[in-house]
């Protein structure tokens, strides 16, 4: 009994001395809210100033346009930018499912991310417009991440833009239509190109089809179901008028699949790899590798 008293003690004082197991604690990422205006947004709103409201997977009551970004790792990242605009309805914004976790799948990608929260068009009592202001939003997102891309290791050539439902809708307003003519002009940021580099269409609502500069539009990625009763036609129809332009264009109708799949909200296979999909069209079309400077 003295033995095994002394053992005991013995390994006690072992364990107090040893060095802890657990590693140190990780503290969070913190995504900070950039507004896309320093001064607020153009145009009027004349109504009470409320806050966004939340719950669960969506906000709405957009008043100031935002994006949240997802930097890729250093080790990992491509040079590579895409803007993330969730759909909605043009009512709501689908904030995580279409929005932070397609984020973070483009981070596997290497691929830095930016998120946007944009003002909806839709919602009762809104003075916005889906072709004016929300429009005005998406095309100044990508303004945004040019005139930051040294920050963030980008490269401004390829700066991408990526839509879900409405936020595909608004993909098509400013990737394969000329911007409107006397749109507000505040700063140096709306000098550069809104003109992304190329775009993904993941369910993407009708605005915006047929485009009226479909010609000189940049090459696109789309998806969706093939019984989507909103949105598989317009995507079949965007296809249609991007190959008959001569534009890069690549096609993905998932048979027996309806509307806002996104990311791991399927039962088919198919539909769950559809992101690996568009990562094997972004390194084949050379999105993925740097691109020698233009003379």
């Amino acid at each position: 009994m003295r033995k095994t008293g002394w053992m005991l003690l013995a390994c006690a004082a072992l364990v107090g001395n040893a060095p802890a197991q657990d590693p140190d604690p990780v503290p969070p990422a913190k995504l900070v809210a950039i507004p896309l205006w320093a001064k607020g947004p153009p145009g009027t709103d004349s109504r009470p100033v409320t806050p966004e409201v939340g719950r669960d997977y969506w906000v709405r009551n957009i008043r100031t346009p935002s994006l949240l970004a997802f930097p890729a790792l250093p080790a990992h990242n491509t040079g590579a930018a895409i803007v993330v605009i969730p759909g909605g309805g043009h009512k709501i914004l689908v904030w995580t499912n279409e929005g932070t976790k397609a984020a973070v799948a483009l981070n596997r990608m290497g691929i830095s991310a930016f998120v946007l929260k944009y003002r909806l068009a839709r919602e009762p009592g809104s003075p916005y417009s889906i072709e004016g202001d929300a429009a005005d939003d998406a095309r100044r997102a990508v303004r945004w991440v040019r005139a930051h891309a040294a920050d963030y290791g980008i490269d401004p050539a390829r700066v991408g833009v990526m839509g879900f439902s409405a936020g595909g809708e608004l993909v098509s307003l400013i990737a394969d239509n000329t911007e409107p003519a006397g749109r507000p002009k505040t700063d140096a940021i709306d000098s550069l190109s809104a003109r992304p580099d190329f775009q993904v269409l993941v369910f993407p609502g009708p605005l915006g089809i047929p485009g009226t500069a479909a010609a000189s539009a940049p090459p696109a990625f789309i998806t969706a179901g093939s019984l989507d009763p909103c949105c598989a036609a317009p995507s079949v129809a965007l296809y249609e008028q991007l190959r008959k332009a001569g534009v890069e264009a690549e096609l993905h109708m998932y048979a027996d699949s309806g509307h806002a799949f996104n990311l791991d909200e399927s039962n088919r296979i198919g539909i769950l790899h559809w992101p690996d999909r568009l990562n094997d069209w972004l390194a084949d079309s050379g999105w993925l590798s740097p691109r020698p400077p233009k003379r």
